[in-house]
């Protein structure tokens, strides 16, 4: 007796991004509830607010094409958080998350999982959108004539090689829609925020530095208490018309040291280059918090940076006895006051 094979079925990934006009580590775990009563496998990506989702197994469940069912992932988040989202959709991740990367908030691009589809949708793409290729092997390629996905499947695989080296063959594979990575089941990773709206709309650059240090300063403290420390920080300033900037930056090591932190906020901010930007509010994010046994420090012949800890936890001291606000950093000061 014969036996029929199983039928493969394409996969079906969705990159969802989520749109709120305030952001906090609660709101970003309840819309990840909502997405998780869509599809167990669930890959949060909390820097930029958004989420992988392997829907394969739920179609069936669901009885509805993919289409039909981004349309209800974005319509539950709208319906129970009034959150607008926007959502790519394809049978890869990078398929998935170069169609959410042209989708504008409220929408959704759905590629279809045929040949043709997926051909039509990654030729014309400049090659910087296929994912490992960033500005420099942009221009790299370009030297050669290579503006595109479809010049990248086209070029020998032998020719990429000689010119991108040991990448160029998963950039070749992927330029083809080919890419076996699967949606990683996991837990938001564990962060703490702080945040201050403004009274009106702030323009002025100096008490935008001041904000984020007090911010810096609110979250060192608040580290300290609870024993975390932090291995990056994401700075998100949202502007007078509800769009907003995120930027992610990796700390030298985990900390909760408070200079460390504004060191590296300052740094954040100063990178965004803020020049008569009408500020709505800002944000400040300790990412991938762990124990702080876990902490190293770098060991060295100057005390200057122990006499700062010892000093650190002075105030600490004294914040916990007299209340916050008591002490900090000057420039901290007649700053607003941070939740």
């Amino acid at each position: 007796m014969s036996t029929t094979p199983p039928v493969s079925r394409p996969r079906a990934i969705v990159r969802i991004h989520f749109h709120p006009q305030q952001r906090s580590d609660e709101l970003f775990a309840q819309l990840l509830d909502v997405l998780g009563g869509i599809s167990p496998t669930i890959e949060p990506l909390p820097a930029d607010w958004s989420a992988y989702m392997d829907v394969t197994g739920s179609l069936r469940f669901w009885d509805r094409d993919v289409e039909g069912l981004v349309a209800v992932i974005r319509l539950r988040l709208l319906a129970l958080h009034g959150v607008q989202s926007s959502a790519g959709a394809g049978p890869t991740r990078a398929i998935a998350a170069m169609a959410a990367s042209v989708t504008a908030p409220g929408a959704a691009t759905i590629v279809g999982c045929t040949p043709y589809e997926v051909a039509a949708f990654l030729r014309p793409r400049p090659a910087a959108a296929l994912p490992g290729v960033g500005p420099k092997t942009a221009r790299t390629l370009g030297e050669y004539g290579i503006a595109t996905v479809g010049d990248l499947a086209d070029t020998p695989p032998a020719a990429l090689q000689r010119i991108l080296g040991t990448a160029a063959r998963q950039i070749h594979t992927l330029a083809h829609g080919v890419d076996e990575r699967p949606v990683v089941p996991a837990a938001a990773p564990r962060s703490m925020s702080a945040a201050h709206r403004f009274d009106r709309d702030e323009l002025d650059t100096d008490r935008h530095q001041r904000t984020v240090l007090a911010l810096a300063e609110d979250l060192g403290g608040r580290l300290r208490e609870a024993s975390e420390i932090a291995q990056a920080l994401t700075l998100t300033v949202t502007y007078a018309d509800h769009t907003h900037t995120t930027r992610t930056r990796t700390l030298a090591e985990a900390t909760a040291h408070t200079p460390a932190l504004a060191g590296t906020a300052r740094r954040l901010l100063a990178d965004l280059g803020l020049q008569r930007a009408r500020v709505r509010s800002i944000s400040l994010r300790a990412e991938r918090l762990r124990p702080a046994v876990h902490a190293t420090h770098q060991l060295t012949l100057d005390d200057r940076d122990e006499k700062l800890h010892r000093l650190e936890a002075a105030l600490d001291r004294a914040r916990a006895r007299y209340g916050p606000g008591v002490a900090g950093a000057a420039s901290a000061f007649n700053s607003i006051t941070t939740p």
